[in-house]
């Protein structure tokens, strides 16, 4: 009986819970050139304006992790845009998500971004001046292309993404730059993370970086075997969160 009266009260709860979720998450499409952009579109409590986030997935896809990153974001506050660079492909194995991430040509991925920033900041519940990215992985370095490409964004957080070194690329951005990266990444080198400051540095641009140094790639991912890193982890999505606090909401 304790249990029959225990499960009539939690479902209730899980349906109250799975309705929520079905009111702050709308698929949405935007123009993007000559063709669409589409993505998840996570909605924080109040009508707004709130600061806004565009979540960029790594190779793998808008998966299950990267929409759980949103929704979190969404829960903080932001109005949060995960866009779906594959238009509806998924990897869940390293070859399929080669072959994504190879036929992504960059232009495109940073068309559909740059597409994506004018759609949130034409949205009503927006402050348009107060728009910011995050990504992992491919992800990350789609977010420094996207600020180098859009100087009106305020914020990009990178976490083991790669880095343009080119000076006059760089001196495009306006946005905060903020890194996490993995000190035995064997992709994003630690002396590749080091030029990558030192151009920002001389160009006068904002810029905080750390490198974890036992972590390699993708070591906040809990789905990467043996490389996760939850300690790392922990300590820089607390980065960030602090980060987009600083430079979004106040």
């Amino acid at each position: 009986m304790k249990a029959i009266r225990l499960l009539l009260f939690t479902i209730p709860l899980l349906l109250v819970a799975f309705a929520a979720n079905a009111r702050s998450q709308q698929a949405v499409t935007f123009p993007s050139g000559d063709s669409t952009g589409q993505g998840l579109l996570y909605l924080p409590q109040g009508a707004g304006p709130h600061p806004a986030l565009i979540v960029i997935h790594e190779w793998w896809g808008l998966n299950d992790w990267v929409k759980q990153k949103a929704a979190g974001y969404a829960a903080q506050g932001y109005v949060a845009l995960a866009v779906d660079l594959y238009h509806g492909k998924v990897a869940t194995d390293p070859e399929l998500a080669h072959e994504l991430s190879r036929g992504l040509p960059q232009d495109q991925g940073v068309r559909d971004l740059t597409s994506a920033l004018a759609w949130l900041q034409q949205r009503k519940d927006v402050n348009p001046r107060r728009v910011g990215a995050v990504g992992w992985c491919m992800g990350g370095g789609f977010a420094l292309q996207l600020a180098i490409a859009a100087p009106s964004l305020r914020a990009v957080a990178i976490n083991y993404g790669s880095l343009a070194t080119d000076k006059a690329a760089l001196a495009r951005i306006h946005a905060a730059v903020l890194g996490n990266f993995g000190g035995e990444d064997r992709g994003i080198s630690p002396q590749s993370v080091h030029a990558f400051v030192a151009t920002m540095q001389s160009l006068g641009k904002p810029v905080n970086v750390k490198i974890y140094p036992d972590a390699g790639h993708a070591f906040e991912n809990p789905g990467n075997t043996g490389g996760y890193r939850p300690a790392d982890t922990a300590d820089a999505l607390a980065r960030i969160d602090r980060f987009f606090g600083e430079t979004l909401k106040q």
